[in-house]
């Protein structure tokens, strides 16, 4: 029997989102790549956030979120910001810019009706959903929304994983030399390297939080 190649679930087409959340005062946000149209009559939207980030929780707690899309012009620092920190540890909004002005040097954005954040930085379209329906997945729980509302921003083309992975995700730089033979586990979403000749069945990217199904294996 031919041993299953994981690779080949990089070729699946993904878009790249911030997809943020509001519970009491706390403002929050994550990068996801799994926003889909799943239904028209009536219009759904359903979305997969990874249970290890805080935005998971704030979601199901309490039934809300907004998704912006990602377009071409989005930097590498907006990935960054969203996408390796965690807002138990940091407030990602705290330098924020919600003036109504798109700040060089900042992200923006703006309060939505449902009370809750959209980004307005390298993004090109926002929707607000709210949770009808919520499915374990394990590792991610699947939302199911209604639009509640939804506007465009920009002209811009939407970003997607591959032009991510091809023109805005800085390539990795080497971190030394090791020993000849050494096996070298990398993670292929943003670049951390783990070293070690098995990398654990549930470990998990301390920098994107990406599962081991995301890592590669080097031989040094």
């Amino acid at each position: 029997m031919a041993e299953m190649n994981t690779k080949a679930m990089f070729k699946l087409s993904y878009g790249l989102y911030v997809c943020t959340a509001k519970r009491g005062d706390k403002l929050n946000g994550c990068i996801i790549n799994t926003a889909i149209q799943v239904a028209s009559e009536p219009n759904r939207i359903s979305i997969a956030v990874n249970k290890a980030n805080f935005t998971h929780d704030m979601i199901k707690e309490t039934g809300v979120c907004n998704v912006s899309a990602l377009s071409t012009d989005a930097t590498f620092d907006i990935f960054k910001h969203f996408g390796f920190q965690s807002g138990r540890d940091v407030n990602k909004f705290e330098d924020a810019d919600n003036s109504g002005k798109i700040a060089e040097g900042k992200i923006s954005y703006k309060i939505a009706e449902n009370g809750v954040p959209y980004v307005e930085t390298g993004t090109n379209a926002y929707f607000s959903l709210k949770v009808e329906q919520m499915v374990d997945l394990g590792s991610h729980t699947l939302f199911i929304c209604e639009p509640t509302m939804m506007d465009v921003l920009a002209d811009t083309s939407s970003c997607t994983y591959d032009y991510y992975q091809n023109n805005i995700k800085p390539k990795p730089q080497a971190v030394g030399t090791t020993p000849k033979g050494e096996t070298v586990w990398r993670c292929v979403i943003c670049g951390y390297e783990w070293v070690g000749e098995e990398l654990p069945d549930d470990f998990i990217c301390p920098i994107c939080k990406h599962p081991k199904a995301d890592f590669e294996k080097i031989v040094r």
